[in-house]
């Protein structure tokens, strides 16, 4: 696994400024989203994004769109402009959200609509080699590891992934369990330790659990997998360093067991 930053972690920073706070904690990507620092359609953005993270020695790993599949109203910019906007990024992958609607309140219905645009969205990025990528969240279809799974079966694409994070609200065994059943389909992760948005801890105090999580995930070898830092305690540059060595902690303790 290879370890890197989301960039919402900052919204505050510009481009420059994460990428040296990326150099500094020794990671080896970031994950541009595309609600701050390389808004969909501003290809020129995108473009000079993208070549000076690589001018650091950092990987794109992934573009993070807010593009929700099927709901289109929930949509600002249609699918070929966040593909455009990907592609002069040169990320190789571009994270989406399984609708607007959580498992509890979709229909069957629902389900095969949001299935069907993830795979015409896939088939359009397969062109250009970018994948797809759902992410695992509450309010989505993905919001329990069952209806992720179905959704993953229904939409049955070579080209679309899912990432995975630890639900809110529930025990460490129910997570484990999750990785365990959506395992096949399971790329990339967003790792952060908090009670809720608002109280947040730091990784240091996670670091026994995200050792089961990360050795479970890793137990595929097939995947080469981003782990990308998210929602650091206060917002805080030292917190954030603190937390990439536990990060850098974790991978080596994780790497060591793999062999």
């Amino acid at each position: 696994m290879k370890l890197g930053l989301c960039s919402v972690t900052f919204r505050d920073k510009n481009p420059e400024q994460l990428i040296d706070l990326a150099m500094e904690a020794k990671l080896d990507a970031i994950e541009w989203g595309g609600d701050v620092h390389v808004p969909p359609g501003e290809y020129e953005v995108a473009k000079q994004v993208g070549e000076l993270t690589r001018s650091r020695d950092l990987v794109v790993s992934s573009y993070g769109s807010y593009y929700r599949l099927a709901d289109h109203t929930g949509n600002e910019f249609d699918f070929e402009t966040i593909l455009e906007t990907a592609r002069r990024l040169e990320a190789p992958a571009i994270r989406v959200w399984a609708g607007m609607q959580g498992s509890a309140d979709a229909d069957q219905a629902y389900m095969e609509k949001v299935a069907e645009d993830a795979r015409r969205i896939a088939d359009i990025a397969a062109k250009e080699n970018i994948s797809i990528h759902l992410e695992y969240h509450e309010g989505t279809l993905t919001d329990t590891k069952e209806s992720a799974k179905q959704l993953m079966e229904t939409i049955n694409h070579q080209h679309v992934f899912l990432y995975w994070q630890p639900a809110n609200n529930v025990s460490v065994e129910e997570r484990l369990a999750s990785i365990q059943y959506l395992k096949e389909w399971l790329s990339n992760v967003h790792i952060f330790h908090w009670r809720s948005y608002t109280d947040r801890m730091q990784l240091a105090s996670g670091m026994n659990e995200w050792e089961l999580y990360l050795e479970k995930i890793e137990q595929d070898p097939n995947m080469n997998r981003y782990v990308l830092m998210e929602f650091v305690k206060d917002d805080d540059d030292r917190q954030f360093l603190m937390d990439a060595q536990t990060l850098h902690n974790l991978k080596d303790i994780v790497d060591k067991k793999a062999t």
